[in-house]
């Protein structure tokens, strides 16, 4: 265990040496410099460098594409249960089902093959199979039960296989069915192993545009589309990632990431803030070789009139103790500090909503 710890604290010093030589050079500015953490007013989501308002516009249009396109018509398949009227024979009718090798008895047509055939050709079988005994036979052919529509689901759910599924059934429904996100156990806590936000869908050979994690947690009508038969979703299984809080808390931790976890939950389970902070904290996105760093109003927040922001996996918070440091005196604070490489080889707390 002392191996592994050291291991670590080495691997973490590594990371953190290049950083702080050469933030001074970047990076010279006051904490008051850094950009504003930003909102889209129109549905309160972050702004994110990648895809934006026009890229969401031109998914969303795609995705009605895909719902509204005509499915082929269908064709009856083994294990389809079927209703056959005769008018006027009522001692003829029946409801059966389709063998596996796609036949069905009947009295007086015998064995008529139906797997494969449209509704219309299959009604034209059967009423081929009783011309042979009657003249001009009224036939009627209804499905009872379709049980060869099916989708599979596979990966980090409860319990994947292959499910029978209606015109209704959406992508949301076929995740219930499967049971939901599997659980595991980490660092001696249950945990959901699900990573919906990388999870995908294929129909015939195509990867859909459909987030996974928009239909299931948010409802999104345009993600939560309608499966159709052989469709494939496949639940991703969670990366452990974690948050890390540290600078002006009572308790600078770090824990696992947790769906839904944002700034406000993390200086919660910090203890809060000491009475020397910042009016605005520091969110270090990317990690710390690549970092992108933005303000954040906390005191905003806390107004009512700002947003809790919504953490990402591995997002790094620090609390300033005030604004009159440069970031020669911050790197000297932060990033080399035992704290933070204390912090970033721990145990993870869990996080427990």
């Amino acid at each position: 265990m002392t191996m592994e710890k050291s291991a670590l604290a080495s691997l973490a010093a590594a990371l953190l040496l290049p950083v702080a030589g050469c933030y001074p050079e970047r990076l010279a500015t006051r904490y008051a410099d850094l950009p504003e953490y930003g909102w889209d007013e129109n549905n309160g989501a972050v702004l994110e460098k990648s895809g934006g308002p026009e890229e969401d516009a031109k998914v969303r249009i795609r995705l009605r594409e895909i719902e509204n396109a005509t499915d082929a018509v269908y064709r009856l398949n083994a294990g389809d249960k079927i209703s056959i009227r005769v008018f006027g024979h009522e001692n003829m009718n029946l409801e059966t089902r389709i063998s596996p090798d796609g036949y069905i008895g009947m009295m007086l047509a015998g064995q008529v093959k139906l797997g494969g055939k449209t509704i219309a050709e299959a009604t034209q079988a059967i009423r081929a199979g009783l011309e042979k005994y009657m003249r001009n036979p009224v036939v009627g052919l209804n499905m009872v039960e379709i049980s060869s529509e099916t989708a599979t689901i596979s990966g980090a759910c409860a319990k994947p296989g292959m499910y029978s599924i209606s015109d209704s059934t959406r992508v949301a429904d076929l995740y219930a069915m499967a049971g939901g996100t599997s659980v595991r156990l980490f660092n001696g806590v249950d945990v959901d192993a699900a990573d919906l936000s990388r999870s995908f869908i294929v129909r015939n050979g195509e990867m859909l545009p459909v987030d996974v994690e928009k239909a299931v947690r948010e409802g999104d009508i345009d993600h939560n589309l309608h499966i159709r038969k052989g469709d494939y979703m496949f639940i991703e299984q969670r990366m452990e990632a974690s948050v890390t809080i540290c600078g002006a808390v009572e308790r600078p931790h770090r824990r696992l990431f947790e769906h839904g976890i944002g700034l406000i939950e993390m200086l919660t389970y910090a203890g809060w803030m000491k009475d020397t902070r910042w009016s605005h904290a520091i969110l270090i996105r990317n990690g710390l070789s690549n970092p992108e760093m933005y303000k954040i109003d906390i005191d905003a927040i806390l107004a009512g009139t700002g947003r809790n922001v919504l953490l990402k996996p591995n997002d790094i918070i620090y609390i300033p103790h005030d604004d009159i440091s440069e970031y020669n005196v911050f790197v000297k604070k932060l990033m080399p500090t035992a704290q933070l490489v204390n912090l970033l080889t721990s145990r993870i707390t869990a996080f427990s909503p």
